[in-house]
């Protein structure tokens, strides 16, 4: 079976969640100054009791719902053309019940998720000054989900739109913002950007229960995390963060002493940690579920950091199910793209292993990966230059989803490689506009191997859109790595200057990685 069919079907058959109807009622993501996407049936959900009769009109349209046994009631009103009008959504139920939804526009409209660089504001982003004075755009609305996680699936949420302004942008996700705002101006529209996400949290916590459970892949590291997560003590936390920041301490002091660079952040605390991204699962029960199925363009993921330390590579398998999951559970194909992990001093290979999976992954179909090798910072999991993060993803949706002219979709990725003589030659495709070397001097963070497994500088040559690879300390390679460390250098762009991904051509399980 089709393992992207077989989780799709794993989860339609998961039982729906339940909401007790004694008003009428929306899904707390309609309300007052959205944005309703065009050009597609727009689904109009919500609560009255059991049997009612429910009238949603809008744009000269009028359709009745009626209310299941639970008090359930979905209505999609038919493909609307793109608006800028502020109009009122009405919806009637019996006695003369009804919700006026005020100011509402039609659009584009994209889902934001991940850990805490989704979750990063404007505020905290470099040239901020700048950006709150020029944040004028009120066709740009942006909805925060605030509610918490939860064990099992919720269909009630929290959160509110909020207009573009400077006085409001200061709290919208960073990149979710410069991404819409790319958007916006390019393809002239009101942009809608739901923004649900939450820092420190691993990508366990943001797919269903069902999908992990039953994958053989992931049962195990589902289940010992819903072990830990239900025999987590409240009284022994703090004890336990005590232990835990005093072995940081020690650690930063010794790196001081030594002279090293130490960018271990202190530790959580462990029970706000826990009340913040619940068991396995819990922020997709708690912050996904309820926004099904607001109809959406597409989707954007930024996370990764939260699982470099445990597993990388099941992280390929983790993602897809988050995307197939997702994508079945709004049963909407839509495009969906996800940022690289950056460059950050982590010492080991969990960084670059969740670079490759995340490189992986794109075998998915209507998918997009934003390489920011070149946008981290050494010191800080929290890179301020959001600006740019934004604008890649944009190249990638004006480019895919749009059919925009931009000058690239994506930085080269790796497309095969051929080992002749001495030298491995690696192709590569969105090369547009051919290689370059991005300082114009010789190409750097290459490395070569042989059978034994020992890596060694290698000389990088560019031959239209390949790159040679060789060295004379090997003379019979079967292997090269690129980029591979968590702050590696980087040296290989297309013609639009968009940075290569890191990549391998080695699937060995153990590497040496010298700094």
């Amino acid at each position: 079976m089709n393992p992207n069919l077989s989780l799709l079907t794993v989860l339609l058959l998961a039982p729906l969640p339940l909401l007790d109807a004694t008003e009428l009622k929306l899904a707390s993501v309609l309300g007052d100054h959205m944005v309703l996407q065009r050009d597609k049936p727009v689904a109009i959900w919500g609560w009255a009791d059991p049997g009612e009769s429910v009238t949603v009109s809008f744009a000269g349209q009028s359709k009745t719902a009626t209310a299941g046994a639970d008090g359930q009631w979905l209505q999609k009103l038919d493909a609307l053309t793109a608006s800028a009008e502020p109009r009122t959504l009405l919806i009637s139920g019996k006695e003369g019940r009804k919700i006026e939804v005020k100011d509402v526009l039609v659009g584009e409209v994209w889902l934001g998720s991940g850990q805490s660089n989704m979750a990063m504001n404007v505020a905290g982003c470099c040239h901020f000054d700048a950006e709150r004075a020029a944040a004028k755009f009120p066709l740009i609305r942006h909805y925060r989900e605030s509610s918490g996680p939860s064990d099992t699936p919720r269909a009630e949420g929290k959160g509110s739109w909020q207009l573009c302004t400077p006085d409001t942008v200061s709290g919208f996700s960073a990149a979710l913002y410069f991404f819409g705002r790319e958007i916006h101006k390019e393809v002239g529209v009101p942009v809608g950007l739901i923004n649900t996400s939450v820092g420190g949290t691993p990508i366990e916590s943001w797919v269903a229960a069902e999908v992990q459970s039953s994958d053989p892949g992931t049962k195990a590291n589902y289940e010992t995390r819903l072990e830990a997560y239900q025999k987590f003590d409240p009284d022994e936390a703090p004890a336990l963060h005590q232990k835990q920041l005093a072995i940081w301490k020690s650690a930063s002091e010794k790196a001081k002493a030594n002279g090293t660079p130490f960018v271990t952040p202190p530790p959580k605390d462990p029970l706000a940690m826990h009340k913040l991204k619940g068991g396995p699962s819990g922020l997709f029960n708690g912050k996904v579920v309820n926004l099904a199925p607001y109809t959406l363009r597409g989707m954007l993921w930024y996370q990764g950091e939260g699982n470099t330390k445990s597993n990388p590579d099941l992280y390929h398998k983790q993602l897809t199910q988050l995307v197939t999951s997702w994508r079945a559970l709004w049963q909407d194909e839509v495009p969906f793209a996800w940022v690289q992990l950056p460059n950050y001093t982590s010492p080991g290979e969990g960084w670059p292993r969740v670079r490759e999976s995340m490189l992986k992954t794109l075998t998915l179909p209507k998918t997009g990966m934003a390489v920011t090798i070149d946008l981290g910072d050494a010191k800080d999991i929290h890179p301020k230059n959001k600006q740019d993060v934004g604008k890649r993803l944009s190249y990638w949706a004006l480019g895919t989803v749009y059919g925009k002219d931009v000058p690239a979709t994506s930085g080269p990725l790796p497309a095969g490689s051929t080992v002749s003589g001495n030298a491995i030659t690696v192709s590569f495709k969105h090369a547009n506009g051919g290689l370059k070397s991005i300082t114009g001097g010789p190409l750097t963070g290459f490395q070569i191997a042989a059978a034994d497994q020992q890596w060694k500088p290698a000389e990088a040559k560019i031959v239209g859109e390949t790159v040679v690879v060789s060295s004379p300390e090997v003379t019979q390679p079967v292997a090269v790595r690129y980029a591979w460390k968590d702050w590696p250098d980087y040296s290989l762009a297309n013609g639009a200057g968009l940075p290569a991904s890191p990549f391998r051509t080695d699937d060995w399980p153990v590497a040496v990685v010298k700094k």
